[in-house]
């Protein structure tokens, strides 16, 4: 099962390119915690507090193809570095803000938020371009798996900040990192050399080529957004289910425990699901999340009133194994099927859908958590799910050589992964040679 990570890692620059992405946007998690507290600090309101962090979501989801139009054009690393000095300074001149003045953070928290790092729009439109078959698999499930580690230590960082220094020092602790993961991800594209334009494949019309067509028009990709946009909405969902299952017993020690728990499942799904040999199967991944959010329904109150939480971590665990496997099909399935040189846009069109889906989530769980108890909220989150996952299959399987024979690009020579026996060795071979034919044993996926 390691043989897949082995050859991806194997592939030059795709290791620091993924480390660097990560610490890029390591605030994005700790960000809405620090605000929080901040805007509370001045106004006591949580109203006020979530329009300042919503106001964040809604400037990056707002930019999000605009900055994947920009990539794709190239000069990656610059971008880079603009939107993360840009960020930087946003987020300290909020901290540096009087009490006074709380009104001003909506429209800075909005301009701050248009110049969030794209690092996750540009690093999952270079995968293809890197690897290919298994390694494509592989690396799209490394990513949804890592940042699950995000998910995970940066809130407990940012508490902590905030409990030892204060919301102020917290957020220039979060401003820091971000310009320093900026820094790491622009030098990491400039060592890997694919700063450039992005290529088109062979046999792929340019996108310039006649009238810009919207991927909009594109039946598939749009399937693909709307289900980006309902599966979050409903992950997000279950997250808030857990903060106001705690909150109900006046124990906020359970948010982290029942959140780990959910999160290290999906970890362990990610880190199998990258092992895997064949092609994923995103309808068997998407239906696997929705039976996994919707096996919670009969355990939570009013419906079963439970000595303690706590005895929900086993299914917390199984419900989260298919989480990072089903956001990783997703991404590799819309690096398949976009437009080879617009890949990078295609990825903003996605990240603008998760934050729509992220911005939708809060008001709806808390609705029906109000109208139904922590029942409605679960019920509401395996909705959402369930119609993403109903969705799954109008979305096209990937034309083959999109899958099996793409090149491998590195610092501007074109290599082609090895078969499945060549653990571990990348053979270079002519920029317009063809990519070594996948091993057929073993295919079947998943």
């Amino acid at each position: 099962m390691l043989a897949n990570y082995r050859r991806l890692f194997a592939v030059p620059h795709v290791l620091s390119l993924l480390a660097w992405s990560l610490t890029a946007r390591f605030y994005t998690p700790g960000l809405m915690i620090a605000v929080t507290f901040l805007v509370v600090e001045w106004t006591d309101s949580y109203s006020l507090a979530g329009l300042v962090a919503g106001s964040f979501t809604l400037g990056i989801a707002l930019v999000g193809p605009l900055r994947g139009r920009m990539a794709d054009k190239g000069g990656t690393d610059r971008l880079v570095l603009v939107c993360g000095v840009v960020f930087t300074v946003g987020l300290l001149a909020l901290t540096w803000l009087p009490g006074s003045l709380w009104w001003v953070s909506i429209p800075l928290a909005l301009g701050t938020g248009l110049f969030g790092t794209p690092a996750n729009q540009i690093v999952r439109a270079l995968w293809p371009r890197l690897t290919r078959g298994p390694e494509r698999q592989a690396i799209y499930a490394a990513e949804a798996t890592t940042q699950e580690l995000l998910f995970v230590f940066c809130p407990i960082l940012t508490a902590g900040a905030v409990a030892f220094a204060g919301a102020r020092w917290a957020l220039v602790m979060l401003a820091v990192l971000g310009l320093l993961g900026a820094l790491g991800f622009a030098l990491a594209l400039r060592r890997a050399g694919v700063t450039g334009p992005a290529p088109v494949e062979p046999g792929a019309a340019p996108a310039s080529a006649g009238p810009r067509r919207s991927l909009l028009r594109e039946p598939a990709l749009v399937v693909l957004f709307a289900m980006c946009l309902l599966m979050v909405s409903g992950i997000m969902g279950v997250d808030l289910v857990i903060v106001a299952w705690a909150n109900e017993l006046n124990a906020p020690y359970l948010v982290m425990v029942l959140a780990s728990v959910w999160a290290l499942g999906s970890l362990v799904g990610g880190a199998i699901a990258g092992g895997l040999r064949g092609r994923p199967r995103l309808v068997r991944r998407s239906f696997a999340s929705a039976a996994g959010v919707a096996v919670l329904l009969p355990f939570t109150p009013p419906l079963m009133e439970l000595s303690t939480p706590l005895w929900v971590t086993p299914l917390l665990f199984l419900s989260g194994l298919a989480i990072a496997p089903t956001l990783a099909a997703t991404m590799g399935r819309l690096g398949d099927l976009a437009p080879s040189d617009r890949r990078a846009e295609a990825f903003g069109w996605m990240a603008t859908a998760l934050g729509a889906g992220g911005a939708i989530a809060g008001p709806l769980a808390g609705g029906l958590i109000d109208l139904m108890g922590i029942s409605g909220g679960v019920l509401g989150a395996a909705v959402l799910v369930t119609v993403a996952a109903l969705l799954s299959p109008l979305v096209p399987e990937p034309p083959a050589e999109a899958a099996e024979t793409a090149p491998v690009e590195a610092s501007g020579i074109a290599e082609a992964a090895p078969p499945a026996g060549a653990v571990g060795m990348v053979a270079p071979v002519a920029e317009s040679g063809p990519a070594a034919p996948e091993d057929p044993a073993g295919r079947g996926g998943d």
